[in-house]
């Protein structure tokens, strides 16, 4: 009896992460070929993003704008300007960034809108915490 429900309970607890990985907060940037704006945030933040506070709570999915909208995901509206930065909670849009406001901007608009969702962050205060 033991054994048959050990094997129920993994069957059932690998059917389930799936669901668990659904249930992160992720940054979605929709962005295009050609955006000037997207290239700048690359270069500017893209590099260091994930090894920030920011990018560790609300790691970056990067989907691109002429594809259709990866099944799943829901947005309160469509996307019209490139880059557009939506925090996804369950795959569901709970607030967003239009545009590319330049580094300084985007880190205080980024904080704001993570902490106006109650997603817990690290702010690295040193670029070196950052870029190591």
């Amino acid at each position: 009896m033991f054994r048959y429900l050990t094997s129920i309970f993994l069957v059932g607890g690998i059917g389930l992460l799936p669901l668990v990985a659904q249930a992160e907060t992720r940054l979605m940037m929709a962005e295009e070929p050609g955006c000037m704006w997207c290239a700048r945030w690359h270069s500017e933040i893209g590099t260091i993003y994930g090894k920030t506070g920011e990018g560790e709570a609300a790691p970056l999915y990067r989907v691109d704008l002429t594809d259709p909208l990866p099944e799943g995901v829901t947005l309160v509206r469509t996307v019209n300007f490139t880059p557009t930065f939506i925090l996804l909670k369950q795959n569901t849009e709970i607030a967003r960034i239009e545009g590319y406001p330049g580094e300084d901007f985007f880190w205080a608009l980024l904080g704001q809108m993570l902490r106006d969702h109650d997603v817990d962050f690290v702010v690295k205060t040193k670029a070196a915490d950052a870029e190591s």
